[in-house]
């Protein structure tokens, strides 16, 4: 039995919701990170006005099951992908991908040459999938913590 999800892009309404699937994947999700990294990474659900400008200058796909939202993958200026989330309870079921192509669709109508993205440990498997390639790995500081992340493109130009 497959399950369908509904699939739209995100409206100001929706940015609170998304704050908490952002906060759910990273703090009860399966990670390569320690409780006390995910716990810097993410103190609470985002919030607030800093979030809503930073979510109002992206596009944002959604997937919802009936009308939770359980993943969100958003692009930013310059053909960045900027948020890739899905819910613990979501994993596992081809949300990615699809969220993926959505993304890569609208960066083909705006002829962006090509996507990047800053990967987690957790994330990179699944855009390698996509075919990604990783430019470097970098550690970054954030409240105190040392994270292992990847700097990754796809090119798009044909």
């Amino acid at each position: 039995m497959t399950k369908s999800f509904n699939m739209r892009w995100a409206i100001i309404d929706d940015y609170p919701s998304i704050g908490e699937v952002m906060y759910d994947a990273v703090r009860s999700g399966k990670s390569k990170y320690s409780d006390a990294q995910r716990s810097a990474w993410m103190p609470e659900a985002r919030s607030g006005d800093e979030w809503n400008i930073r979510l109002a200058q992206q596009d944002i796909i959604l997937c919802e099951d009936n009308t939770q939202i359980v993943g969100f993958m958003s692009l930013a200026p310059k053909a960045y992908i900027d948020f890739a989330f899905i819910r613990p309870s979501a994993q596992g079921r081809g949300l990615f991908r699809k969220l993926y192509n959505e993304i890569e669709n609208l960066a083909q109508k705006h002829n962006e040459p090509r996507l990047w993205v800053h990967a987690s440990l957790m994330a990179q498997p699944a855009f390698s999938a996509v075919g990604f390639t990783i430019i470097k790995e970098e550690t970054v500081a954030m409240r105190g913590q040392d994270f292992n992340r990847f700097e990754m493109e796809k090119n798009l130009a044909i």
